[in-house]
């Protein structure tokens, strides 16, 4: 039985075997309410459950070849947060699925406590890595993060209203979410997002999640 303020979950891993043992090991305020083993299933069963947190292994069977990659990136459309768990710690392999949009990576060696804190660090709206990938993160984005002024410059130009907005819709969040949210029209959201889009020279919400993610506004 879910208990209260249950995270649902989607477990995407190819392995049947880790799957249900992952399943049976976390906590028991992490439901489960799916798995996929591939690309495409991955796709459709995030449509059909819009779980909080997909946990996602990076190399994937199906699809165009790209794995977890594709998998976020196909779901743009979904209000969830996603979490790579994974046996690779190579840094391209850390750095590619941060950038499509994940908000950790922590590897298969981690205890089923450590992935259960994890997945509600992640679900919470922080990021998350195992300690030895956060370096390959840090060594990626530093340079841009460094650049404060440009970030600030960036920022003046949108609102502060603007701002609320953008950060909710690269965070994931469908528009209907993001004006519930901010106790707005979904209408204004919409026009919010146009604005953010074209001030900031961006098109398409995957663009402005990846902006986000690399200045970590998220």
């Amino acid at each position: 039985m879910p208990v209260a303020d249950s995270i649902r979950v989607v477990i995407v891993d190819d392995h049947s075997i880790f799957r249900s043992g992952l399943r049976s090991d976390l906590d028991p305020a992490i439901v489960v309410v799916g798995e996929a083993a591939d690309v495409p299933a991955a796709l459709a069963v995030i449509a059909d459950t819009r779980p909080d947190v997909v946990l996602l292994d990076v190399h994937l069977p199906g699809g165009d070849g790209t794995g977890g990659e594709e998998v976020i990136r196909g779901s743009g459309g979904v209000a969830t947060r996603f979490l790579a768990l994974s046996v690779s710690d190579a840094a391209e392999d850390v750095v590619r699925v941060i950038r499509a949009g994940a908000r950790g990576y922590i590897t298969k060696g981690s205890s089923a406590a450590e992935v259960s804190r994890a997945v509600q660090t992640v679900a919470g709206g922080d990021a998350v890595f195992s300690p030895r990938l956060a370096g390959f993160v840090l060594d990626a984005f530093g340079a841009v993060v460094g650049e404060t002024a440009t970030v600030d410059d960036e920022l003046d130009r949108l609102s502060a209203r603007e701002q609320e907005v953008m950060r909710l819709i690269a965070r994931g969040y469908a528009y209907k979410e993001a004006a519930a949210e901010l106790y707005i029209s979904i209408k204004t959201v919409e026009t919010h997002v146009s604005a953010v889009l074209r001030k900031l020279q961006l098109s398409s919400r995957h663009e402005l999640t990846v902006w986000a993610s690399e200045r970590r506004l998220l």
